[in-house]
């Protein structure tokens, strides 16, 4: 959603959101063991500024009272932009690749892809894009489906799945390591994790956040687009938090 969010803010660009859930927004609705805090690490409060979304303010993190609160204002100021559609309980079970390069996703009804051992075949949809940003996350059915995919085509070498948790350190991996991993896709949130063999971050959002906005400007960068990446965007300044986190310094930070 934070990607969405920041590249649909060039209105030229058209965003399709494919999200296997009814609900979009992942394990944002709610914090840790299903308690209702959302918890967010400096210097993500910035884009709750953004959003306009209140929270109580601590040391080096904020929380917001409900983390309901952040997904439904996020939703709510971007699905009403008219370069925005959603496609929810849609699940992206393919990619299209051309001479080496994705080119978009294959597309079918959720619980169709989850249930084709027990019906007979339902052909699938395409969508094609200049541009994919995959966001999958971790565990569960759809889980890192993106990168896993890639491995099974020959296109990455491994997925060597997420390492122990360690919330610091997997913070400032995953918006280091958000990045164009093969031509036309960019992998962005904790799938970035099961690739990279990054430690899993528990239920702190500041890095999902702040890696989405990277992922929205090296979409732009692809794009031949201005963006904060090579800084040709003219609000650069101001969209800089994830090159805070991307840029800290610690020996635990996992390589790309």
């Amino acid at each position: 959603l934070s990607c969405a969010y920041e590249i649909s803010k060039n209105p030229n660009i058209r965003v399709a959101i494919i999200e296997q859930s009814v609900s979009p927004g992942g394990g944002a609705w709610l914090g840790g063991q299903l308690f209702s805090a959302m918890v967010v690490r400096k210097p993500a409060h910035r884009f709750l500024d953004e959003l306009g979304i209140q929270y109580d303010e601590q040391e080096d993190y904020v929380v917001i009272k409900h983390a309901a609160l952040f997904t439904s204002t996020i939703m709510s100021k971007l699905l009403a932009r008219p370069n925005v559609k959603l496609f929810n309980a849609v699940a992206a079970e393919d990619l299209i690749v051309k001479e080496n390069r994705v080119a978009g996703v294959v597309t079918n009804w959720a619980l169709v892809s989850m249930n084709h051992d027990t019906q007979s075949c339902m052909d699938p949809n395409v969508m094609e894009s200049k541009v994919v940003v995959s966001s999958c996350g971790h565990d569960g059915p759809f889980g890192a489906t993106g990168v896993k995919r890639l491995k099974s085509i020959g296109m990455i070498d491994s997925v060597p799945g997420m390492k122990a948790l360690d919330m610091n350190t997997a913070e400032d991996a995953i918006v280091r390591l958000t990045r164009e991993v093969v031509p036309g896709m960019i992998v962005t949130g904790m799938e970035v994790a099961e690739i990279d063999g990054a430690p899993r971050m528990g239920p702190t959002f500041g890095a999902m956040m702040i890696s989405g906005q990277k992922a929205a400007h090296l979409a732009l960068k692809a794009l031949g687009q201005p963006n904060a990446i090579d800084g040709t965007f003219s609000e650069a300044e101001r969209v800089q938090p994830e090159f805070v986190l991307a840029a800290a310094e610690t020996e635990e930070i996992v390589d790309a």
